[in-house]
């Protein structure tokens, strides 16, 4: 059902499927949410956007029961109701497919789909075969019969693990899904497999509210959006009345010139170099330059060895075979101290589990690469400590309380910049980037873009590592493209197409071919 059916079955007084007026909600005194008004239409689906902090994620926990509004209503079905648990949201037909998905690892993907509604027998016990035969029937509902219904979870892919959620969702007779974010930790195949979904369950009559930073998903998927701004209700509007710039407005309050801003000056010389690098069997005869000022994409599918080759520079994953050369000089890189004393600094995938420690602050977290310089003696500066960040939060513009403030209570693209205000502290000329802008929203990543490029034109030389191939096209000033943990192209800013980089990045190739 498209838009304007959509607005048709509106218009006849066709009852909504959950319909949320002036919702407000408030945590410590501080409002995260005021008078929002929200609803969700048969079939349809709606996409909820807005930067990091905007109130998406408490609007969306208030519709499934985790949280309680402190003013305004819910309707489901046009009849007002309050959720004083998520158990409440889901006997009312609400279901949600969490970004950190919520499996059991041990039990079988059968035993999932039915955790806490498992079929019975007229003795009382569980019903195993009616189990798998309803798992089996939901999932090739959703296209996804190829999974084995009596395998364990724990050998699973997170897109894999996604439809589970998803069958879950079905079999408890969802009328409203909320998707937290879902493509955020997907490959590209499992992303197009996803949106496939979608779109049969909009076909069932499944309203779905759809939250992503993904501009294209959002274009090619929804039927209206809603967009909140500092926890307000800067507007809803068809998707076909709405265009990229128009969301970013927005979202962020204001328009965004440059998503990608244009080189300043020159690159210099090369800093760093691999010659035939490789590590055991993942990474295999890599050798590129690395020049000072220059922003070096790295492009390839999931599982292609970028991400390995980063770790073998960082000395997490030494070089087992050629040398890495730093001005010129062989290094040995055997720790990622090493690293960091030649003056590398890598900024990991994963920030929640490998660049922060989230419970402690945000000064505790910018004092770790750095301790040497901040103790004296025995004892870490406490005074050295807190000046390091307050001057990281005024450079980088990170929206905190202060110092103090745990870094698990800050949005995805602030925790981004304490990460990158940790590494740069160090003062390196080599910086690596793995994802930069992962799971971040647009103003935010437009503020990182500017931030990679104001360092390189200071002369640092970065090494950039995308799965968003706009990202690689609009940040490279040349681009790297691996496969099988080899480099199988390189295309320098003026012939890095998105179809000639895709074409490589997709290619099958032979060993000898690689070669």
């Amino acid at each position: 059902m498209r838009a304007d059916e959509i607005g048709a079955a509106a218009a006849v007084g066709a009852a909504l499927p959950i319909e949320l007026r002036g919702i407000s909600k408030s945590f410590a005194g501080i409002t995260v949410v005021n008078s929002v008004s929200f609803d969700m239409r048969p079939g349809e689906v709606h996409a909820l956007m807005g930067e990091n902090g905007a109130g998406k994620s408490t609007l969306i926990k208030i519709m499934a029961g985790l949280y309680q509004p402190d003013a305004g209503e819910i309707l489901v079905n046009g009849n007002a109701v309050r959720f004083a648990s998520p158990k409440e949201a889901h006997a009312a037909g609400i279901a949600t497919v969490h970004q950190e998905l919520l499996l059991f690892p041990e039990l079988t993907v059968a035993e999932n789909i039915f955790l806490g509604q498992t079929p019975k027998t007229a003795l009382g016990t569980i019903d195993w075969t009616a189990m798998r035969r309803r798992a089996r029937q939901l999932l090739e509902e959703l296209d996804s019969g190829d999974l084995d219904i009596d395998q364990k979870v724990v050998h699973l892919s997170v897109g894999n693990r996604q439809r589970i959620e998803i069958a879950r969702a079905l079999a408890q007779d969802a009328r409203v899904l909320i998707m937290d974010e879902p493509t955020a930790a997907l490959a590209e195949q499992d992303v197009q497999r996803l949106m496939s979904i979608v779109r049969r369950l909009r076909k069932r009559g499944v309203a779905i509210v759809y939250v992503s930073h993904r501009m294209p998903e959002i274009f090619a998927l929804a039927d209206r959006v809603t967009v909140l701004r500092d926890g307000n209700l800067a507007g809803a509007k068809p998707v076909p009345e709405v265009d990229e710039p128009t969301l970013v407005s927005m979202m962020v309050g204001r328009s965004i010139d440059r998503l990608y801003p244009a080189k300043q000056g020159k690159d210099g010389d090369t800093i760093l170099e691999l010659a035939g690098v490789a590590h055991r069997s993942v990474v295999q005869d890599i050798s590129f330059k690395l020049h000072r000022g220059e922003i070096l994409g790295l492009a390839g599918l999931v599982g292609s060895g970028r991400t390995e080759t980063a770790l073998t520079i960082f000395g997490v994953t030494p070089a087992t075979a050629g040398q890495i050369l730093i001005d010129g000089k062989p290094a040995i890189i055997a720790s990622p101290g090493q690293a960091r004393d030649l003056g590398i600094a890598y900024v990991p995938e994963d920030r929640a589990h490998q660049g922060l420690i989230r419970p402690q602050t945000i000064e505790d977290n910018i004092a770790l690469a750095n301790l040497r310089r901040l103790t004296r003696g025995l004892f870490v500066d406490a005074a050295k400590v807190a000046a390091e960040a307050r001057g990281a939060i005024a450079r980088f513009g990170i929206r905190a309380r202060g110092p103090e403030q745990p870094v698990r209570q800050l949005s995805g693209g602030n925790q981004q910049k304490v990460v990158l205000a940790k590494w740069l502290a160090t003062n390196p000329r080599i910086l690596i980037m793995d994802e930069p802008t992962r799971g971040i929203d647009v103003g935010a990543k437009a503020e990182i873009h500017q931030l990679m490029r104001k360092l390189a034109g200071e002369g640092m030389a970065i090494l950039m590592i995308s799965s968003e191939l706009p990202e690689v096209l609009g940040m490279s000033d040349r681009v790297l493209v691996m496969n099988g943990g080899r480099i199988v192209g390189q295309f320098d800013k003026e012939h890095a197409t998105a179809e000639a980089v895709g074409t490589v990045m997709t290619r099958s190739y032979t060993r000898e071919q690689a070669a």
